[in-house]
């Protein structure tokens, strides 16, 4: 190839190249980076990302150059040259990219292993997945649980993710790691929270009617403020049975489906909590027993109106904040009927 063929199809490539570097460094295509993890896994997204803009500028520079300088006349039917193979050209063009995979896979492989490894003296919390919701429990705090994740600045945590039903996957995009939850297996997943804020959580696994709806928030708090978030949760369930109810209330996400006027609970896709008197004599049952099995087991009567495996079962909630939140309820409802 002459000199001025070399310089023509070298400047192609390097308007190319250039214009697939803006788009990628211009267009926003990821979340804001929230995590320590998210460091290794953005550079192996830009260190791909590089990569793909070198072959892609040097592919479409040379289908350019083809397409201007070896266009054919109209009138010209005849058969190009016959064109037979090059060892070398060949061995360039298959070492080249096996030379590229393996540093991505090498590069993929160092950060997976670095992101597995939790640091000593990391928070344990143990996440379940059921259809359709999510709950956090803190064994190191005395098992508190809740309906969102929170997390301190700039500690370790190893997440710990089963699944009651069906699979789930966890995802916070701000973190970039994801992770299944499988019925029978305890997967885990590490975070190192960097940022403050409130990031949402997201079921990524299709997993049934209500998939959509499973979705809740990580808050992530200044350590000080994690201390006495912990402290005020468990001085509320100390207290006497019906404020702790209140307090399991709260923190279980039932206000974002039920509506319950002693709790200021407004939601609407469930039933209405101040009718539950109404619904345990429509059912033949005692209120008591009622409410803890509607608790536990939600599908054993569904109120008409309402739909099936919408309300996730809560069997796994400590005894004590299942008894005291069974507690508030009935005291409530008959308040309010």
């Amino acid at each position: 190839m002459r000199r001025g063929s070399i310089v023509q199809l070298v400047a192609l490539g390097v308007v190319i190249g250039a214009a697939a570097t803006i788009v990628a460094l211009f267009v926003p295509w990821l979340p804001p980076n929230a995590s320590e993890e998210r460091d290794g896994i953005d550079l192996v997204f830009w260190f791909t990302t590089a990569i793909s803009i070198g072959i892609f500028a040097l592919v479409g520079a040379v289908i350019l150059y083809s397409v201007a300088k070896f266009r054919v006349r109209p009138d010209d039917d005849s058969d190009g040259p016959p064109i037979h193979g090059h060892t070398g050209i060949e061995i360039l063009w298959t070492a080249v990219p096996a030379i590229l995979v393996t540093a991505i896979s090498v590069i993929s492989g160092v950060v997976l292993v670095q992101n597995d490894r939790a640091d000593s003296g990391h928070l344990n919390v143990e996440v379940t997945a059921r259809q359709f919701a999510w709950t956090f429990a803190y064994p190191q705090q005395g098992n508190l649980t809740s309906g969102q994740l929170r997390l301190p600045l700039g500690r370790s945590v190893e997440l710990h993710l089963q699944a009651l039903d069906v699979i789930h996957s966890f995802w916070v995009p701000e973190f970039g790691q994801k992770q299944d939850a499988v019925p029978g297996q305890d997967t885990k997943l590490v975070i190192t929270p960097t940022k403050l804020g409130t990031y949402p959580v997201i079921c990524t696994e299709l997993c049934g009617l209500g998939h959509a709806l499973m979705r809740t928030t990580a808050i992530v708090m200044k350590p000080a403020a994690f201390t006495a978030w912990v402290n005020q949760e468990k001085q509320a369930l100390q207290a006497p049975p019906g404020q702790a109810g209140k307090a399991v209330f709260a923190s279980n996400g039932c206000a974002s489906c039920h509506t319950l006027r002693s709790a200021n609970a407004t939601g609407t896709v469930g039933p209405d909590l101040d009718k539950l008197p109404a619904y345990a004599k429509q059912a033949g049952k005692p209120l008591e027993d009622f409410v803890r099995e509607s608790i536990v087991d939600p599908n054993a009567y569904v109120q008409p109106g309402y739909n099936r495996n919408v309300m996730p079962p809560f069997a796994n909630l400590p005894k004590d904040q299942i008894d005291s939140l069974v507690q508030f309820l009935t005291s409530s409802s008959k308040g309010g009927s």
